[in-house]
């Protein structure tokens, strides 16, 4: 039994401070990787009556059905189609398994806290109320955003209605 939580412990030593980066809308975002299961390409989503906003649909991922979201959409950016490089991280928030649609995937980017700034403060409601800080890679900033806040009440709604 300690050999298993040391292992666990280790597991999330070696999650600290790391991130998947992506882009949309050619800016750079990401998400801490402990939240998230997988990495897949663009698939079909089927449309589900009576969804609105940025919930696109679901999509069977090996016998599993799981929401779908356009963060392009969900950030108040125009739709595009989906092109080879679309993607779908499968991420867990809140216990459940919400895929997001990004743009496309860029790398596994490790930045230590000291490298992450809190959010700006310019605006703390709408959009900005999911980005958990701002991280400095090289000559860039890397938008990072918070899962657990990225569903509005509504989407959350939608989602827990699927699930």
């Amino acid at each position: 039994m300690t050999n298993e939580i040391e292992n666990l412990e280790f597991e999330e030593d070696t999650q600290e401070g790391k991130f998947l980066t992506f882009k949309i809308n050619n800016e750079d975002y990401g998400i801490s990787i402990r939240y998230i299961t997988e990495i897949i390409g663009i698939q079909k989503i089927t449309p589900l009556p009576d969804l609105e906003g940025c919930v696109k649909g679901v999509i069977n991922l090996r016998g599993k059905i799981i929401p779908v979201i356009d963060v392009r959409i969900k950030f108040g950016l125009s739709e595009l189609d989906y092109h080879d490089r679309t993607c779908i991280i499968v991420v867990n928030i809140n216990n459940k398994s919400v895929g997001l649609i990004i743009d496309e995937v860029a790398e596994v980017a490790n930045i230590p806290n000291s490298l992450i700034e809190p959010p700006p403060s310019i605006n703390q409601g709408g959009s900005s109320r999911y980005i958990e800080g701002m991280g400095k890679m090289k000559n860039s900033v890397l938008i990072l955003l918070d899962v657990n806040r990225l569903l509005f009440e509504a989407e959350a709604e939608q989602v827990s209605q699927i699930v």
